[in-house]
């Protein structure tokens, strides 16, 4: 729970100054939770992106996707309870007309309670908070948040209204024609992509001659009207979702639920952050849908946060559409049964969901690789901030580096770029120094750098110095492909 306001806050002005993430529309004073990826943040989202689209459409027989629309048809959202059900406990002060979510700022309290050393408190907070929730007791919240006399930040009064739920949906009006009834026309943005999954079961599993157990995956935009979205792009108002919907025979729901757990486990491990970083959280109050959930949370520098949530969904989505819509959601199995010897014949399926934010793996991955390094000796300070990230995720994989600009080093520089560019992201630049053309592609995570000088022109070498230790060897140029791709 303890937390690194200082790191935190480093990431997020180096994410500015290094062209990773700006605040939106910041020309005009920005937009609450929301933000802009540059031009660095934009290769690194897509390089994670491309990950988990590999690890989990391409590795794997049995799971395709598929990219839905944003908007749908407004029934989904009733069939799915998010018009009923999508909404968070909320408080305002009566002084300041601020509005909290009420675990967010039971959650901040506990944090002030184990920085000021009083671990038992805020574990104890933190649990009370959670029986709460799961037993929807709105009055003993507020009274929870009196009791620990809990302030507005802005007002520093305990002056709270009553605690209400707050529905989360964005809505607008579908169509060039306005009505006097405002219901008529309405449609919302999607809060989540896995409806858009659920809703073609059918027409990806007969098209694609699908046989259970399979997987429909989807990356895709999401929004939710947080009323307190904060901590960077941690919780943003629109964010993207990497989700995976897997269709299971009923009864199987278990086994499936604790291998896609064991599974997600591993793909977070294979990003290189060690085991202690992570860690599983089971669900005190399951949502309307499921019958077990947990979540995958790191250790950022604000704390320990979910990344990826795992749920056992049972069947209600796809019993729900088919009952909203009156068309049959069955999958006719012609396995056969032991128990009976006969097939399972027609069933609802069972589905077991894994959804990780991509926003958030960002954060977390900017997180693991975010380094403030002192390398100063007797003789002279120095210092450099370097982003370790995995070279898999590395928006620029290489910078080729000509000592000068001129004698025809540009030219071989030049050269060595268009024979690697077809392979890896590459990047020139000739300004500056060695030594801070250096620091700056360590500043952006770039993990090989290529130095071509004069020794270049006489024995077609050049010097690649490696982003982590620092040190340079000569190697011949017609090996910088092979290095690199070793490494990928």
């Amino acid at each position: 729970m303890a937390t690194d306001n200082n790191r935190f806050q480093a990431i997020i002005s180096h994410c500015k100054e290094y062209g990773f993430v700006f605040p939106s529309s910041e020309i005009y004073d920005g937009l609450g939770a929301v933000y802009d990826y540059g031009q660095w943040g934009s290769e690194l989202k897509k390089n994670i992106k491309d990950y988990w689209w590999k690890s989990m459409v391409q590795l794997n027989e049995n799971i395709v996707g598929i990219d839905a629309a944003i908007f749908m048809h407004p029934t989904t959202w009733k069939a799915s309870g998010h018009v009923d059900n999508f909404s968070d406990p909320m408080i305002d002060n009566k002084d300041s007309n601020k509005r909290y979510r009420v675990d967010h700022i039971i959650e901040a309290k506990a944090d002030e309670l184990e920085a000021a050393g009083h671990t038992d408190q805020a574990e104890l907070l933190l649990k009370e908070m959670d029986s709460l929730l799961a037993e929807n007791n709105f009055d003993g919240l507020k009274t929870l948040i009196e009791n620990n006399k809990i302030v507005c930040a802005i007002s520093g009064t305990s002056n709270w209204t009553d605690v209400r739920q707050f529905n989360l949906m964005f809505s607008t009006e579908f169509g060039a024609i306005s009505s006097d009834d405002p219901e008529e026309n309405k449609i919302y943005l999607r809060p989540e992509t896995a409806q858009g999954i659920f809703v073609n079961f059918l027409n990806v599993q007969k098209t694609g001659r699908m046989k259970i157990p399979f997987g429909i995956a989807q990356i895709g935009k999401a929004f939710r009207n947080e009323i307190v979205a904060r901590q960077f792009i941690f919780r943003m108002r629109e964010f993207e979702q990497m989700e995976m919907q897997f269709f299971i025979r009923p009864g199987t729901q278990k086994q499936w639920y604790e291998h896609w757990k064991a599974a997600r486990m591993e793909w977070h491990l294979s990003l290189g952050i060690a085991a202690d970083k992570y860690r599983f959280h089971d669900h005190v109050k399951l949502a309307h849908y499921a019958d077990a959930a947990c979540d995958i949370e790191y250790n950022f520098p604000i704390g320990f946060k979910e990344v990826e949530g795992i749920h056992s969904r049972t069947d209600f989505d796809l019993k729900a559409h088919q009952e909203y819509s009156k068309k049959k959601m069955q999958y006719f199995d012609n396995d056969i049964d032991e128990a009976t010897g006969k097939p399972y014949g027609n069933y609802v399926p069972y589905v077991v969901e894994t959804s990780i934010g991509v926003d958030r793996t960002v954060m977390m991955v900017l997180s693991e690789a975010y380094e403030e390094q002192d390398l100063s000796t007797d003789e002279k300070k120095d210092s450099r901030v370097v982003l370790k990230f995995p070279v898999k995720l590395a928006p620029i994989k290489l910078a080729v580096l000509p000592l000068v600009k001129k004698d025809g080093l540009p030219d071989i520089a030049r050269s060595i770029i268009n024979d690697c560019k077809q392979k890896f992201r590459c990047f020139y630049e000739e300004k500056d120094t060695i030594g801070k053309r250096y620091r700056r592609m360590d500043a952006l995570g770039t993990p090989f750098c290529v130095t071509v000088d004069y020794q270049t022109k006489e024995d077609n070498t050049v010097t690649i110095r490696y982003r982590d230790t620092m040190q340079q060897e000569r190697v011949s140029i017609d090996q910088i492909i092979a290095i690199i791709q070793q490494e990928l």
